[in-house]
């Protein structure tokens, strides 16, 4: 498994077990995500769910076959703050 896989896997697990866990909360709560480009072709994706969770993923741009562009989340990431 790559770093790329596994950083993106991470980020993913860590959204749906916020989610569970909002959902079994007996009250309310707020789940919300940020992304943005940074230099050096990274990505950093801040999930806040009472805390922020940060992970900086490096980040391809691809042109898809509309002519529209892709992304393509990789490598490398730094949880939680």
């Amino acid at each position: 498994m790559t770093k790329g896989y596994r950083a993106k896997k991470e980020a993913q697990k860590k959204l749906e077990t916020l989610f569970e866990e909002l959902l079994e909360h007996e009250g309310f709560g707020e789940l919300r995500i940020e992304m943005r480009l940074l230099k050096r072709g990274q990505k950093e994706v801040i999930i806040y769910c009472g805390k922020q969770y940060r992970y900086v993923l490096d980040f391809q741009m691809q042109s898809a076959p509309n002519g529209n562009r892709d992304s393509n989340p990789l490598l490398e990431c730094r949880e939680p703050h």
